[in-house]
């Protein structure tokens, strides 16, 4: 796998299997949008949950075009859509899984997609509107008694992973997966923006999303253009 570095974040670059793999062996995988990354800077607690997470994958279909041209390595996309499906293909099907969903309405949607693709121990926890200093006790004792073996977080990103070290940090010790994936279950469900295979695929994401919702995704599409500070200031590592 190819190892890309940017401000301590380190994000890999592989197959679906080679992922999976390093993810079953750890902890936290996040998939951080380039409008997301663009405000590292100054999302300090955002910047540091990037960091202290064991994968971070390459969501970002921009980011994966400036690697190309401005660093001339050839980097696999695979954004945070793509990598839930096919986890939801190959997780085994008996294992425990706790849905952390926005809303009662993504709590009854994701758990009922999760059911047609066969799994049977299924449990949603509709998150609280989270403060700046994230504290959620309620979830903690929930996870320390579900003992789920997959933890899939659906909140926005920004604070997805912000959630996913502190519970990293105080659930007890066992043997634990937290995926942070966000919305892309919401693209499954049809709850979010219809996006598919053939539009991930060609890097068209953002452009389906805003198209759905304009007034929201204008200003994000136009943040990951900052992206590209990081590559004229040097920031950006290429670990083959």
């Amino acid at each position: 796998m190819i190892r890309i570095k940017l401000k301590g974040i380190t994000f890999y670059s592989g197959t679906f299997d080679q992922i999976y793999d390093k993810f079953e062996n750890s902890t936290v995988l996040v998939a951080p949008a380039a409008s997301a990354l663009a405000d590292i800077d100054v999302k300090k607690k955002y910047h540091l949950s990037l960091k202290k997470a064991d994968i971070a994958i390459l969501d970002s279909g921009f980011f994966c075009i400036l690697l190309k041209i401005l660093k001339r390595v050839n980097v696999q996309k695979f954004s945070g859509y793509l990598f839930l499906e096919l986890f939801l293909t190959k997780a085994a099907k008996h294992n425990k899984i706790l849905l952390i969903n926005p809303t009662k309405k993504s709590n009854y949607l994701n758990s009922r997609l999760l059911k047609k693709k066969g799994f049977k121990n299924i449990l949603g926890y509709t998150a609280p509107l989270y403060k700046k200093n994230l504290v959620d006790l309620d979830l903690i004792k929930l996870v320390n008694n579900y003992k789920p073996r997959y933890v899939i977080i659906n909140i926005g990103g920004g604070t997805q992973e912000i959630l996913a070290q502190y519970l990293k940090e105080n659930i007890k010790k066992r043997k634990i997966n937290i995926l942070c994936t966000g919305a892309a279950i919401a693209f499954m469900t049809g709850e979010q923006a219809p996006i598919n295979k053939i539009v991930d695929k060609f890097y068209l994401g953002w452009l389906v999303r805003l198209l759905h919702n304009p007034r929201e995704y204008f200003i994000r599409t136009i943040l990951s253009f900052k992206l590209l500070k990081y590559f004229f200031k040097g920031c950006i590592k290429i670990y083959k």
